[in-house]
């Protein structure tokens, strides 16, 4: 079992919103009384979980000295999906395919946000590569707000091959990438999609560019080069969901 903690009043919330089926244990300050941490006691005994009250000074060695709210918990971390499942759950699918492809990202924040971002726009997942790549990790789930278990995570071994494979499905690779002709706003979206992001920095390596079916940007006003990765993916998301609702 892979279990990490979970700390402060709104990661808690949302694991209970979201996956309480993944809730362990929980310690809880035993100096605190405020009404949002019993609310979440409260919560956790519905499930049967009752947490330990214990020293604050052991809840802050728990959460690596971070603000811990007066309460930590154990949760077993989502699991990552394959390659094989993700061939299995684009076939199944009865709606238009709706992807977000991660090529290389490393920061968990970012990995985070990006799950966040898809489980509102709708998206059907998010294909993250198995090396040099985040993955599932306590900050991600905290980052993502419940979305890390709301939006399945596929890992794969070779993302040009997977690609080859959604492009045999009819879903369209949509990359991003500062120097392309066209900018998102100029496109028509409203199709089988998957949008392609490279790690930050240095943008998707050349064998995925090549792999798209064709490649869009942003466009920028400022003085910056590019955006982070995470605010682009939602910018990208964000635009093909706007055009979905339009449809």
């Amino acid at each position: 079992m892979n279990l990490t903690q979970l700390f402060g009043i709104h990661a808690v919330q949302a694991a209970l919103d979201y996956s309480p089926q993944n809730i362990r244990r929980a310690w809880v300050d035993s100096q605190r009384q405020d009404v949002r941490l019993k609310q979440l006691i409260d919560d956790l005994a519905k499930l049967g979980i009752f947490p330990e009250k214990i020293e604050r000074k052991k809840l802050e060695r728990m959460a690596d000295g971070k603000n811990h709210q007066g309460i930590v918990v154990a949760v077993e971390l989502p699991a990552i999906r394959s390659e094989d499942q993700l061939k299995q759950d684009v076939e199944a699918l009865t709606t238009m395919p709706f992807y977000l492809v991660l090529d290389q990202v490393q920061d968990p924040h970012n990995l985070g946000a990006c799950l966040r971002t898809a489980d509102a726009v709708g998206a059907h997942g998010v294909i993250v590569t198995k090396d040099n790549a985040a993955g599932i990790t306590p900050t991600v789930c905290k980052v993502a707000s419940g979305a890390a278990e709301t939006v399945p995570v596929y890992q794969v071994t070779n993302l040009a091959r997977v690609l080859r494979w959604m492009k045999e499905q009819n879903i369209w690779i949509m990359g991003a990438a500062g120097e392309a002709e066209k900018t998102i706003f100029e496109m028509k979206l409203d199709m089988p999609l998957a949008i392609v992001m490279g790690t930050e920095g240095t943008g998707m390596r050349h064998l995925t560019r090549q792999h798209c079916d064709f490649l869009v940007k942003i466009p920028m006003a400022g003085q910056v080069e590019s955006l982070n990765v995470s605010v682009a993916a939602g910018v990208l998301l964000y635009e093909v969901f706007r055009q979905k609702l339009l449809a």
